[in-house]
Formats: C-alpha cells, structure tokens, sequence
C-alpha cells in the first residue's frame, strides 16, 4: 500500500484480531493511527498502550477529517448502519475493507501465505517463529496472540511477510502469494459458502494466484489444474 497518500488511518472495528494486526503494522511504519470498537477488550488497552487511541462510543465525531489525508479501514463484522461507517462514505474518504488493505499491504513483498479451515493460526505463528530466530527476519499478521512474541504482529524492515490467509467472506482472494500453505479444505463458513463445493472453488482459486509454490497437506484436491505454482505435499507422520 502507497503510505505516503496518507497521513492518518482510521479503523472501525479496530478490536478485531486482524484489524489490531493491521493497526500495529500502520503506527510501525509512522502512521497516526486510531479507530472504533463497541467494547473495551485485553487487544484494545494494550492498543492503546502502544499509542493507539481507541475509542468505543459511535461517533463520527472522531474521524479524522482531512478527508484526503485519512484511509478508513472497516471489518466485516460491523453493522452496516453503523454511524461512523455511513459518515466515511457519505463524505468521500476512501474506505477498504481489511482483506484489501493486507492484499496492497503485501504487494511487492515475499509474502507466505497460510490458509486453511483450521490450522493456519499455528502454523503461521510456527513459520513466523522460524523466519524470526533463523535471523532472516519477517513481518508476520496472526490471528492469534503469539506466545512467544505476546502479539499477534511481527514487524520486520526485511521484505518477507507472512499472512493468515482467511477464508472467510474469501478475504484471502486478496492475496497474490509467492509461497501458500494449504492445511484444510473442510465444510466452513458455510453461511458464506452454502455448501462445500464453493469451500473447495475458493481455495482453488486462491492456489491459482499463488505464483511460486503451494504447501497442500497430503489429500487435499489441490492439483495442476488449478494452479501454475509447483505444487509439495506434506502429511501429519504418527
């Protein structure tokens, strides 16, 4: 994402495990940022810890308002009729929903993505993990609090990312990865996808954006066919 159009990033919804991740990597990188959530929560003090204001009343009042010079960044998971949310869009700042912020976020980076309907949490923390002590370095978005690290993001100068790649409301077809991992392919979300055909269309459209190697466990239906990128397999040993 171009930082320099910005001088400040508004999330609503800033509570929220991959919002918080996104929210920490924009003050890294000098970006005043702030933002709305409905509750206080551990993830929200220590935001605000970090320098972050936080807010959790619904008012719109607290938008920054140069208009050009502010990025709000929405979840999913907010109301649609949510006051703040209809006051960005009524006076023309631009607003992204979070899969398209981490897509921009990681385009022209190495970025290692992790997918899967369960597993992509640890295993995306465990690849952080390894990038991070081997000395080669990375900024990592969990969705989960690392215990090692006791945050969900990993900031790094180096050019490697690694992303937790979320199906749901296909939000990983944001991502155009040199490197994916695919864990699960099993029937999720399914309020989204309705059954588990479109579970199985989504992740092979995600592999088809993958443009170097995709990871899939052992079984999954992952094959040439959906995608260009070199395809290795892996199975749990007992």
């Amino acid at each position: 994402m171009n930082m320099e159009k910005y001088d400040s990033i508004y999330f609503i919804g800033i509570g929220g495990i991959g919002m918080s991740a996104i929210a920490r990597y924009c003050k890294f990188k000098g970006l005043q940022v702030s933002g709305y959530d409905k509750t206080p929560s551990d993830l929200t003090r220590e935001l605000e810890k970090e320098g972050i204001g936080v807010h959790y009343e619904d008012n719109a009042d607290l938008i920054p308002k140069d208009v050009g010079k502010t990025l709000i960044v929405y979840t999913p998971a907010i109301p649609a009729e949510l006051n703040e949310m209809q006051y960005a869009l009524a006076n023309g700042y631009k607003v992204l929903k979070r899969s398209r912020v981490l897509g921009e976020i990681t385009e022209g980076q190495r970025c290692l993505a992790v997918s899967g309907t369960h597993g992509k949490t640890t295993t995306s923390t465990l690849t952080a993990h390894i990038l991070t002590e081997c000395g080669e370095g990375c900024s990592a978005f969990v969705g989960g609090i690392s215990k090692n690290y006791g945050t969900n993001m990993l900031v790094s100068h180096t050019p490697t990312v690694v992303v937790e790649a979320d199906e749901f409301d296909r939000s990983f077809l944001q991502l155009h990865p040199e490197i994916a991992v695919i864990t699960a392919m099993d029937a999720d979300h399914l309020d989204i996808y309705g059954d588990l055909e479109h579970v199985h269309g989504a992740f092979k459209a995600f592999a088809s954006q993958v443009t170097g190697t995709v990871i899939a466990k052992y079984g999954l239906d992952i094959t040439s066919k959906d995608t260009k990128a070199e395809i290795l397999r892996y199975h749990y040993c007992d």
